[in-house]
């Protein structure tokens, strides 16, 4: 089983860990908590302390709306003309690239995540950059309106101040989704990274300075849920908000920017379905949705987290699963043969722990037992895979667990998979998986969530709108046109003839 050894940072890395209480990043400046707090973040592979990072505060929050307001309306950001803001941006991806080796390997330490995969987020980030810099460059800005007795025109315009509050499962890749088009729009940004990981935003901010973003267009505060998530999500001087967390935390936000009248675009949990025909290459289908579920140790929100199986094939599926799960190679997230790192705190893996626990009590079988880890020489937060199996009334099957957990059951037809599909109270994503391509197509339309894939699962090619329905979200998506837009108001502008 894969091992850990003593941490072997990059010189980078380890100045980049070893300044002190790593700083705010406000107008350009670092700047220290106001209060003096700071808090931990951990190597969730060894449990190993990182760095100390400065807590913000509510008032410090406000400093960091108050520059970013500053920016908007003196830096020149706004007014650039976009293949001029297109120009940052790629300068921008082009210094994450170089950085990449050090951003990974940052990533890497503080989420948890195999390196391949922080290496694959810090890729996906650059491409993000690339596209809505190029994309904002090809949208038409003002419309003729065609209205007897006037001259009339629309315009699109940048809204001010966006606020954004990213989870800890994908940071580096989200800073991406999410302020790549609010940038390339005009907007000024403030972010509030994860408290469990917020290494690699708070590196991007001084990689922004070092290419010459003008100060104060991207600010980070990191910090705590309460006070700083809240005082941002709360703070009157925002004019658009997004989060990407817990439909819990998301209500609480959506409640917050309600009272300011501030739109908000909530990206939320889900509990996906893949189901699976009798039609299909067993073997196939059972890796690919092994991979899925134990990618990232299975903290991916759009993740099939429910396997809806054909009665006639679901005993060999089942048993191909429990064959394949086991072979998984649980280790150090940098340990080179790792193939499923940790969950990223104690808090998670007790999480997990417990919706198994609980499941079981509610009477699902267990097909595959899980249950907590240990890798050699590493005191980190580790589980196995598990598959539970009975009736989706279970709360293992309701419940987002945000672990490498999956729950089964059978169904006879295709009526009854997508009835089974549907009930649930998310709606993020599912997938169908079966030859007869008309019967995809038809499950992929009738299954209620944002998205719908064909034979895979956690598909985001750009220019695909990606965003949820129900208990998985609201404002809009990501990662297309029409997330550009949203960073755009409209103004109308008519004139008499």
């Amino acid at each position: 089983m894969p091992t850990a050894k003593k941490p072997d940072f990059l010189p980078q890395v380890a100045e980049f860990l070893s300044g002190g209480p790593l700083k705010a990043v406000i107008g350009g400046k670092e700047v220290a908590s106001s209060g003096g707090q700071v808090f931990e973040t951990r190597d969730p592979g060894t449990g190993e302390v990182l760095a100390e990072v400065c807590a913000m505060q509510a008032d410090d929050v406000d400093r960091a709306v108050r520059a970013a307001a500053d920016a908007f309306a003196d830096s020149g950001w706004a007014s650039l003309a976009p293949n001029d803001r297109a120009v940052m941006l790629h300068r921008l991806a082009d210094a994450v690239v170089e950085r990449k080796p050090v951003i990974a390997q940052i990533e890497a330490y503080d989420c948890g995540k195999v390196h391949a995969q922080a290496e694959g987020d810090v890729q996906n980030f650059v491409d993000t950059m690339r596209y809505f810099a190029d994309l904002s460059q090809h949208v038409q800005y003002r419309t003729a309106l065609a209205v007897a007795g006037h001259e009339a025109w629309s315009v699109r315009l940048p809204w001010g101040v966006c606020g954004f509050i990213f989870p800890w499962n994908f940071p580096f890749l989200l800073a991406g989704w999410g302020t790549a088009p609010a940038l390339a729009a005009g907007n000024t940004v403030v972010i509030k990274p994860a408290e469990d990981t917020p290494l690699s935003t708070i590196y991007l901010a001084h990689l922004a300075k070092e290419v010459g973003i003008p100060d104060g267009v991207i600010n980070v505060v990191p910090g705590l849920g309460d006070p700083t998530g809240a005082a941002l999500a709360g703070h009157p001087g925002i004019k658009r908000m997004s989060f990407t967390g817990s439909p819990e935390v998301g209500r609480l936000v959506g409640e917050a920017c309600g009272r300011n009248l501030v739109p908000a675009k909530l990206e939320l949990g889900g509990k996906g379905a893949a189901v699976i025909f009798d039609d299909v290459d067993v073997a196939d289908t059972v890796e690919k949705l092994a991979q899925a579920i134990t990618f990232h140790t299975g903290q991916v929100c759009c993740d099939a987290t429910r396997w809806l199986v054909h009665r006639s094939i679901y005993e060999p599926f089942v048993e191909a699963c429990v064959k394949r799960l086991k072979q998984v190679a649980i280790g150090h997230q940098m340990a080179p043969d790792t193939q499923m790192g940790p969950v990223v705190s104690e808090k998670q893996r007790q999480r997990v722990l417990g919706y198994l626990k609980r499941g079981r009590e509610e009477g699902a079988e267990l097909l595959l037992e899980g249950g907590q880890a240990e890798v050699a020489k590493c005191n980190g937060y580790y589980v196995k895979p598990a598959l539970l199996a009975g009736s989706l009334k279970n709360v293992a099957a309701r419940e987002e667990i945000f672990g490498p957990v999956a729950y089964l059951t059978s169904f006879s037809d295709e009526a009854e998979a997508v009835a089974l599909a549907n009930d649930t109270d998310y709606g993020l994503a599912n997938s169908v998986w079966t030859a007869d391509l008309g019967r995809a197509r038809r499950v992929a339309e009738a299954m209620v969530s944002g998205n719908s894939w064909i034979n895979a699962h956690n598909l985001f090619p750009h220019g695909v709108p990606y965003g949820g329905v129900n208990k998985s979200g609201m404002g809009g998506g990501v990662l297309s046109i029409e997330t550009l837009l949203d960073y755009w108001r409209s103004l109308s502008v008519v004139r008499p003839l």
